[in-house]
């Protein structure tokens, strides 16, 4: 007997893994023959129980360690299929409770529980087959090769072969190469009902499973040709009352001394329990224990199985579901009735589409992905979606809850040689967030275009700091000009990035992407600290023209409360004057500020800061609150002088000019100096003027250029 592991010192072992050791050693010994003491087995129990709690608890989870904890028990001679079945059933209700920690349980942890109790199974049945094969083995062919040796010892061999062949636990059956059946043992009798008799009187062919019987006859054809000695397969056989036994079958092919084919020997256990079993565990594993459909493992490999099968010009069709607002109702009314709302809508979505062949399987959470089977275009899908829609919409009566459920779904469809498993599911994963994204209650059908563009709007995020570090942006500015005289007092900065592949990038890129990421209060430092770097430049070298710089600060940036630092400090770096900055802000982000961002904007103003509102016109300003802010200048929206360009085609929108004839008005009651932004003819630069606006900028009087053309135009001007 091999020496009984020692589990001292096992760091994993917690105290209720002794106690369960204890039982399981306990059952052991109540259930069969065990060959140790009680202590030996509960040391080696110990040993087994730590194991099994590990490989629960792994970060890579594996049911390999379970395997060998089933061939151990084997190899210990615990082969009492009784305690397989404790051993079993206990790993499942009891081991987690007593034997893992109560906390940072895995939250796979039942889809592990079943994997680990098949593993089990699986590794103790594979052992005992290989002892018993093995050694039943090794009998028929000593009992063989002594009769056909020895002639001498023939009557001994008959005897002992007699013996092993009478009283072995498993079937054994002897039969010509025509399959006629020569002589059966009682254990072979009994598995499948019938007297030796009757068997002597039958050919094998008459037992064999109806969706089997091919494959016997290959494998049997096969043996008598010499292809193999032995072969070893798992088949279903009739018994006389006509159920069916699932057997471990291993046929031998026994010659004469030319070699020419004699019989078969046939020896066969009976493994209908544990074939059932490992169908149950397989059952669990593969399917979502709350709703009973297939889960995301049954899902993709019945996928890969289409992909697999698919020809040519097969389409395959995915709808992937996600429930509206499903997070509210656990936090509103519990998990418990959440479960339930997800079991009704699972039971709606099977009915609905299961009828036609389609395959609904729970992905996880609230969300649940069909397969749209053989459909013939993007029309079927989305008729499957619709159907979706349609039960996922019908009222929910949960308790004494009626819900009103709504869900989204994105829709792939496509021929299948064109896409992959990935490829498909990260499509309808992506068209699932576009139909979210759009309301609830909607499906979204597949666009690469939009994909395309979307990924490329996520690779320009991605790059955004990098770019940043490496110094890829850079400033433009636009004049800013007076309409009364036309000369240039003020320049707008404009980032831009000088993107290594795309070019030049404009700020509609990538302004939005820099705001969602945060990283828009980085950039618009440094868009301010070189428009004062600038700026400084050109006050030294033409301090008559007194030039000024506009920043625009992005609404995260106007709420921060180190904005005053940070404008103090550029402006402390580069040696500008206060006076020569203005900062933009948009008039959303002005409006309604209160507190912090309203002392902000005071205290800029206090530093000498010409503050201006962007776009003014397009929010819903307080004009009142107007008053009471620091601003210096208003930015005409664009909209509104576009309205009074006129052209050829299109006489002026005198609506809109008398809009700007009260917004200028108004903003010169409130003694602030007034923009205009979008002049793109000398047409609208002329009714501006007459309106008495005080600047222009637009491409009449110049497009945003780099630094060294502003200087360049600076020079010109100081010259005249």
């Amino acid at each position: 007997m091999s020496a009984v592991p020692d589990p001292g010192g096992t760091d994993a072992a917690r105290p209720g893994a002794q106690g369960y050791a204890a039982d399981w050693a306990r059952a052991v010994r109540r259930l069969g023959f065990v060959p140790m003491s009680a202590d030996e087995t509960e040391r080696l129990l110990l040993v087994h129980t730590v194991r099994l709690a590990q490989a629960l608890l792994a970060e890579d989870f594996s049911a390999t360690p379970a395997e060998e904890v089933g061939r151990a028990l084997v190899e210990a001679h615990l082969t009492e299929p009784r305690i397989l079945d404790w051993s079993v059933r206990a790993l499942g209700e009891q081991l987690p409770q007593r034997v893992l920690p109560p906390v940072d349980l895995p939250p796979d942890l039942p889809a592990r529980v079943a994997a680990v109790q098949g593993g089990l199974a699986a590794g103790f049945g594979r052992a005992l087959r290989d002892r018993t094969f093995s050694q039943q083995e090794r009998i028929a062919r000593s009992a063989w090769q002594a009769r056909d040796a020895v002639e001498r010892a023939l009557r001994d061999s008959e005897a002992r072969f007699r013996a092993v062949f009478t009283g072995a636990a498993i079937g054994i059956g002897i039969a010509g190469i025509d399959g006629q059946i020569i002589d059966v043992n009682q254990s072979f009798a009994d598995m499948l009902g019938y007297s030796r008799e009757e068997l002597r009187q039958t050919n094998v062919s008459s037992l064999f499973h109806a969706e089997d019987a091919a494959g016997m006859w290959e494998l049997y054809q096969e043996l008598i040709e010499g292809k193999h000695d032995t072969v070893r397969v798992e088949k279903r056989y009739y018994r006389k009352d006509g159920t069916v036994v699932w057997t471990d079958l291993a046929v031998s092919l026994i010659r004469h001394d030319d070699g020419r084919p004699r019989f078969t020997v046939a020896m066969i256990e009976d493994i209908t329990q544990r074939y059932e079993l490992q169908q149950r565990l397989r059952f669990q594993a593969l399917h979502d224990p709350l709703t009973g459909l297939p889960n995301r493992t049954l899902f993709f490999e019945t996928l890969g199985q289409v992909f697999a099968d698919a020809g040519p010009e097969q389409r395959i069709g995915v709808c992937f579901l996600d429930l509206d607002g499903f997070k509210a109702v656990n936090d509103s009314l519990g998990h418990d009735l959440g479960d339930r709302l997800l079991i009704t809508i699972a039971r709606r979505l099977s009915d609905c589409v299961i009828g036609q062949g389609h395959l609904v399987a729970r992905m996880g959470g609230d969300e649940f992905v069909i397969l749209v089977n053989e459909g013939e275009g993007i029309d079927d899908a989305v008729g499957v979606a619709e159907l979706a829609l349609a039960a996922v919409a019908a009222p929910v009566l949960v308790g004494d809850h009626q819900l009103a459920v709504s869900a989204s779904i994105g829709v792939v469809e496509c021929p299948a040689s064109e896409t992959s498993v990935s490829e498909l599911m990260k499509a309808a994963d992506t068209t699932l967030y576009w139909a979210k994204a759009e309301g609830r209650g909607r499906w979204a059908v597949y666009d690469p275009e939009r994909s395309a563009a979307d990924i490329a709007r996520s690779a320009l995020a991605a790059g955004l700091p990098a770019a940043l570090d490496r110094g890829e942006f850079v400033v433009h500015y636009q004049p800013i000009v007076s309409l009364l005289d036309g000369s240039m007092i003020a320049v707008e900065a404009l980032v831009r990035w000088a993107h290594p592949e795309l070019g030049l990038v404009g700020p509609d890129r990538f302004i939005g992407l820099a705001e969602e990421t945060g990283l828009i209060v980085r950039l618009g430092e440094w868009v301010l600290r070189q428009a004062c770097r600038d700026a400084r430049a050109w006050h030294r070298e033409f301090p008559e023209a007194k030039l000024v710089v506009s920043v625009n600060l992005a609404a995260r940036q106007a709420d921060d409360p180190a904005i005053v630092d940070t404008v103090a400090s550029a402006l402390s770096r580069t040696g500008l004057p206060a006076e020569l900055l203005q900062l933009e802000l948009t008039e959303s982000a002005v409006m309604g500020t209160a507190g912090e961002p309203l002392r902000s904007l005071h205290r800029l103003a206090d530093l000498g800061v010409r503050l201006a509102i962007d776009d003014f016109g397009t929010g819903y300003s307080n004009l009142v609150y107007l008053r009471r802010l620091p601003i210096h200048c208003l930015k005409l929206a664009g909209p509104f002088v576009e309205g009074i360009r006129g052209g050829d085609d299109s006489p002026p929108d005198h609506r809109d000019e008398r809009i700007v004839d009260a917004l200028v008005r108004l903003a010169h009651a409130l003694e602030l100096w007034v923009t205009a932004e979008a002049v793109e003819t000398g047409e609208q630069a002329e009714r501006l003027r007459a309106l008495r606006c005080d600047t222009g900028q637009g491409r009449w009087f110049g497009p945003p250029a780099p630094a060294d053309q502003i200087t360049a135009r600076l020079r010109g001007a100081t010259t005249e």
